[in-house]
């Protein structure tokens, strides 16, 4: 099953773009995912598997990094790769 992910992260520190960055260009070394870039959020398209294994890597190696960050997740079940305009 293929998925849609929107996600913002929010590190509640000063020096909040280095870590943003750092977050999206691991999801766009992962030759599973599509991954789009807006000024809001960032979109990840992929296998489900695909998509959670990688998140569930890069989300913990933000929090190890810095505790005090915020993510917001939507997801839906289905790919709107095609759809999704950035």
């Amino acid at each position: 099953m293929r998925i849609s992910v929107d996600i913002s992260l929010y590190p509640l520190n000063e020096n909040y773009v280095e870590p943003i960055l750092k977050f999206i260009l691991k999801l766009e070394n992962n030759p599973n995912l599509i991954v789009k870039r807006n000024s809001l959020s960032t979109q990840v398209f992929g296998e489900y598997c695909d998509v959670m294994n990688c998140l569930d890597d890069e989300i913990e190696a933000v929090f190890d990094a810095i505790p005090e960050s915020v993510f917001v997740l939507k997801m839906v079940g289905s790919d709107r790769a095609d759809v999704v305009d950035v």
